[in-house]
Formats: structure tokens, sequence, C-alpha cells
């Protein structure tokens, strides 16, 4: 499984990037033939009165299905737990679906 973390208009820190691999490989307990995590992480920041709004996205690619996740939180950490919650959550879903048919 290959992750891929990007910034974008945000200066990434190796501990942002060390704890967003650490969820994004934790998905890989839930499934074993993921092909590819892309995780974007960003901020907002033009013309907010509530201070940075961070963003992280969340692309993750499987045989046959790719799954997307957008999440904008106050604090970035906040908001990778949610993207990778949610991919988690789709993933499972999905898993299910397969093995149901």
């Amino acid at each position: 499984m290959f992750i891929d973390i990007q910034p974008k208009e945000l200066d990434l820190t190796d501990a942002m990037r060390a704890y967003a691999e650490d969820k994004m490989n934790m998905l890989g307990k839930y499934y074993d033939h993921i092909e590819e995590i892309k995780c974007e992480l960003g901020s907002i920041s033009q013309k907010h009165n509530q201070g940075r709004v961070y963003v992280c996205t969340g692309h993750l690619f499987v045989p046959g299905k790719d799954f997307y996740v957008e999440k904008k939180e106050e604090d970035l950490y906040k908001a990778i737990d949610k993207v990778k919650d949610h991919l988690q959550q789709m993933l499972v879903g999905w898993k299910e679906k397969q093995r149901n048919h």
C-alpha cells in the first residue's frame, strides 16, 4: 500500500506527516488490497473570522473502486481523524456488500 501525503497552502511538519501516515496506514487492517491512499492536508484562512480552518482530503484506491472524503476542522489532527474514520466506514461497508454478492 502506497501512502502519499501532500501539503496544500500549509507548512507540513514531520509530526503532521507522521500522524497522517499512521492514521492512513491503519486502514490496511480493514482491507488487504488497498493500492494507494492520497491524503492532502491544507489550510483555508482567507477572511475567516474564527481563525484557521484546516482541510484534510483522503482518496483511497482499491481494485475496481475508489473512495473520496473531505473534512474541515479547526484542528488539523481532528480533520485527519475524521477522514480516517469516514474512509474506514466506507471501506467496511463496501467490503460487506462485496461479501454479500
